[in-house]
Order: structure tokens, then C-alpha cells, then sequence
């Protein structure tokens, strides 16, 4: 039986709870830690949890038995916990985005490698089972080379959203709409198409003044086999629809799932290709679902890799690479020049310092507050639709 403790008692520490609950068999949760201890305490007493609360992870590692820990805080005390917890010998899962820059991801994978701990970011949307699907269709090879993949990672946050003292800053969220909401789909881009050689970006902050940060971003990537991709990335946009589209040779495949393969008349113009579409479209019937979806699946995963009887499917490595393309995305879009990739711990944007001396404010944060009356939060469109 392992003895779990939840770091951080905000909205998105639910999932991590409701997840654990749900493998009683294998775990427990024996310890929450927040900054503000009745919010800890409110979140014991609406889960029913006989749990320890600690204010901080020093207290917590003194005072608490435990063998992993979920890291829910705010984006700026995610590698200091995590890192702290590792060198402590504790298993660790840590909440989106992994840290603030890549020196601190690096920092993470240290304590990581140092203990033999495991460290896993989160990356649920991978556990849906379109995403499952789309994947293992890409790699089957029937639609094809992937010509140009897309990432459209749409939300709607109105001007309140960065009162909260810790949004809207380059010090303690670590960037805006990329970082913080595109994190999602800018991963599973990675896992569907592996890293691009270049990056050239734009940003922008359309509609937030309380913020330094942007809520608009859109990067155009190149592969080293030539294909290519674009990010876009926005809190501006009504609808919240968001999608990932790839374009292969022979058909496109996206999620939401949409197939449509076209092939040419004698003159070039197109026509459509029923049997290569039948053809994906009989895969994706076939592939099995996701038996656990979302936060639950990774959190499983998590659970049963530290007992040894599955290998982790999101580890370090792979949040750390989505934090690349992101600083390489914000140094493109700040300092107005192509990226290439990897990025050198030279870079301008490769720690949180460089990020602090070069990333430009968009606004002046002028309003902050402890917490909102409500803890309610959405999640967009679900992309599994």
C-alpha cells in the first residue's frame, strides 16, 4: 500500500484526489500540503480524507511518512517541491507545466537520477482514447508521411482570470497561454511528431491588461524530414475549439476524430478516396478504448510503475521536452528571431533568470488577490469529442 501526499489544495488537486480514491486498493492518501492550511483542511473534509495537513514541503517531509507525492501548487514551486521531494526519496507527479524553464526541469531530472526516484508530469489528455486512437493510426503508416501537422489550443479566460496573485507574471507562471493552457496539445504534438528543428513565433496580449504575459501565440515549426507544423495558441477565443489536425500524403486524421483522404483526377484537381478513408476509418473502430481516462489513466499508471508492474508512460524526460518547444517559442516571439533546436543552456530563455531579463511585459499587473469565492474551473472543449 503506498501513502500519497497532494501538495497544493486548488481546483485542479480534485482530479489528483477523485484518481487515487479510485485505486484504494493500491494507495492511500495520508497527507495534504498548502500554503493556506483551512484550504487543505476543506479539501480533506469534502473528500473524506483522514489525512495530515502541512503547510509547506519542508514540514511535510519532517513530519509525514510517504512514498510519492502529486505537486498541484502554482507553476513557480513546481521544481523547488519536486526537487526537494526527489532528493528525499519520494516517487513524484508532478502538475503541467513541469517548471518555469528548462534549468529547472534539469534540475528535476538530477534529484530524479540521483535517488532512482520516479518523476512523471502530467500529460493526461494522452490517456483519452481518441488520442490513444489518433497515435496509434499515425504510426501504422496508411495515412502516410505527415505533410503538416496542426495545433489549434483555443480558450476563453476573461480579464478577472489573472487577479489571482500568482497569474499574469513571468516570475511565478512562467509565460501565458502557451505555457499554461497550449501545454496540453503542444505535448501531445511532441508524442504524435517528435521535436521540430526550427521554430519562428509571434505573440501577443490582445485583451488581458492585468497580465505581463501573452494570451496570443502562434509558431510555425520545421522538421528535420522537411514536414511542418504550426501552434497556435489563445485565451481569446470564443468557442474554445480546440483540435489537432494531421495532413498526410494520403488522408488527413484529426481530433476531434475526422478522417477525409482525397486523391487526384487525371487533370490534378481532387477527388475523394472512399476506400483509403473506409480503410482508416476501420482502424479506429478496431483500436481498443482507454480503460481509465484522463488524470485517473496517468495516475494509475503512476501508481502501478512505482510497484514495479508497468513502465511509466510520461516521464521527465518527455515534460522537459515540452518545455523546450515552449521556451523556444517564447524566445522566437520576444526576441524576433528564428530558434533553432535544441536550445544550449546559452540560450537567453533557458533560465528562469534569462526569462526574466529578456521576456517583454505586455502589461503591468495592477490587481491581485489571495483567492477567488469560487473554486469552480473549466477545461474547454473536450478534445475527446
Amino acid at each position: 500500500m503506498l501513502d500519497i501526499a497532494i501538495l497544493g489544495a486548488g481546483a485542479i488537486a480534485d482530479s489528483h484526489i477523485q484518481a487515487y480514491l479510485g485505486l484504494q486498493d493500491a494507495c492511500r492518501i495520508v497527507a495534504l500540503v498548502d500554503l493556506f492550511p483551512d484550504k487543505a483542511r476543506e479539501k480533506a473534509a469534502r473528500h473524506g480524507l483522514s489525512a495530515a495537513v502541512f503547510k509547506d514541503v519542508a514540514e511535510l517531509i519532517g513530519g509525514a511518512k510517504f512514498d510519492a507525492a502529486s505537486v498541484c501548487l502554482p507553476p513557480f514551486e513546481h521544481a523547488p517541491a519536486a526537487a526537494a521531494l526527489l532528493r528525499a526519496g519520494k516517487h513524484v507527479l508532478v502538475e503541467k507545466p513541469m517548471a518555469t524553464s528548462l534549468q529547472e526541469c534539469d534540475e528535476m531530472l538530477e534529484a530524479a537520477q540521483a535517488t532512482g526516484s520516479l518523476l512523471s508530469v502530467v500529460a493526461q489528455t494522452r490517456f483519452k482514447t481518441p488520442m490513444m486512437k489518433l497515435k496509434r493510426i499515425l504510426e501504422s503508416g496508411l495515412a502516410g508521411r505527415v505533410l503538416h501537422a496542426q495545433v489549434d489550443s483555443f480558450w476563453w479566460r476573461g480579464s478577472n482570470y489573472y487577479d489571482l496573485w500568482w497569474r499574469g507574471t513571468w516570475a511565478k507562471e512562467g509565460g501565458g497561454c502557451v505555457m499554461n493552457h497550449a501545454v496540453h496539445q503542444i505535448d501531445l504534438f511532441l508524442w504524435m511528431m517528435g521535436m521540430p528543428s526550427e521554430v519562428i513565433a509571434v505573440s501577443a496580449n490582445l485583451c488581458h491588461p492585468n497580465s505581463e504575459v501573452e494570451d496570443f501565440a502562434a509558431a510555425a515549426l520545421v522538421f528535420a524530414n522537411g514536414a511542418l507544423g504550426q501552434i497556435t495558441a489563445s485565451l481569446a477565443h470564443h468557442g474554445e475549439e480546440q483540435q489537432l489536425v494531421f495532413q498526410a500524403e494520403r488522408a488527413k486524421v484529426a481530433v476531434p476524430w475526422q478522417v477525409k483522404a482525397t486523391t487526384q483526377k487525371e487533370n490534378g484537381f481532387p477527388e475523394e478516396a472512399p476506400a483509403v478513408a473506409a480503410e482508416l476509418q476501420a482502424l479506429y473502430e478496431r483500436l481498443p478504448a482507454v480503460e481509465r481516462e484522463g488524470h485517473a489513466g496517468q495516475v494509475a499508471n503512476f501508481v502501478a510503475a512505482i510497484a514495479g508492474r508497468e513502465p511509466l508512460l510520461v516521464d521527465g524526460a518527455q515534460g522537459r521536452r515540452t518545455i523546450e518547444l515552449i521556451s523556444a517559442i517564447y524566445q522566437s516571439s520576444h526576441l524576433g528571431a528564428k530558434v533553432t533546436l535544441p536550445l544550449p543552456p546559452s540560450a537567453p530563455f533557458y533560465t528562469r533568470q534569462g526569462i526574466l531579463d529578456h521576456a517583454r511585459h505586455f502589461h503591468e499587473k495592477t490587481r491581485s488577490i489571495e483567492n477567488f469565492a469560487s473554486n469552480e474551473i473549466t477545461l474547454g472543449r473536450n478534445l475527446g469529442t
